[in-house]
C-alpha cells in the first residue's frame, strides 16, 4: 500500500481470519469515518428484503460512494465493522464473503457481528468503515 496506512498481518495469530489483525496510520493523514452504509436505493427504499447477499452488494456500493465523496476508496480503508441482522452463522459468512471480495487483496481489520435488528425496515446488513488518506494540498 502506498498511502499513509499499513495493514499488519500477525504470523503468531491464526491465518484463518481473512483480514489483517491490525492497521497503523502514519501522520499526516486525513481520517475518514463513514456512517454505517445501508442497503438503500437512491429513493431510500431497502433493496432485496430477505436477501442478505444482495443487500451486502448494495451496502458495498453505497460505502464506495460515501468514501468517494470524502476523497477515499476501499483501498484506503483501515477498519470495517460488518453488521448482519441474523443469528445464522451462514448468513454472516455469506455477507462477509461479499464484503471481503469487494476489498480484493486489501484486507483491513474487520469485525463481523450478528445483531438482533438494524435501523431500516427489512434491513439485514450494514457496514461502517474508517479510511486514511493523504492530506489534500
Amino acid at each position: 500500500m502506498t498511502g499513509p496506512s499499513h495493514l499488519i498481518h500477525v504470523p503468531a495469530l491464526s491465518d484463518v481470519a481473512e483480514y489483517a489483525y491490525a492497521a497503523t496510520v502514519d501522520p499526516p493523514a486525513r481520517l475518514v469515518f463513514t456512517a454505517g452504509a445501508c442497503p438503500l436505493d437512491a429513493d431510500g427504499r431497502t433493496v432485496a428484503p430477505g436477501d442478505p447477499v444482495a443487500q451486502a452488494r448494495q451496502v458495498v456500493a453505497n460505502l464506495e460512494t460515501a468514501l468517494a465523496a470524502a476523497g477515499a476508496r476501499l483501498t484506503d480503508v483501515v477498519k470495517t465493522t460488518v453488521y448482519v441482522a441474523s443469528s445464522r452463522r451462514a448468513d454472516l459468512v455469506a455477507v462477509w464473503e461479499v464484503v471481503r471480495d469487494a476489498f480484493g487483496d486489501h484486507d483491513p481489520p474487520s469485525t463481523l457481528l450478528g445483531v438482533a435488528v438494524l435501523g431500516y425496515p427489512d434491513q439485514l446488513v450494514e457496514v461502517e468503515a474508517v479510511a486514511a488518506v493523504r492530506p489534500v494540498g
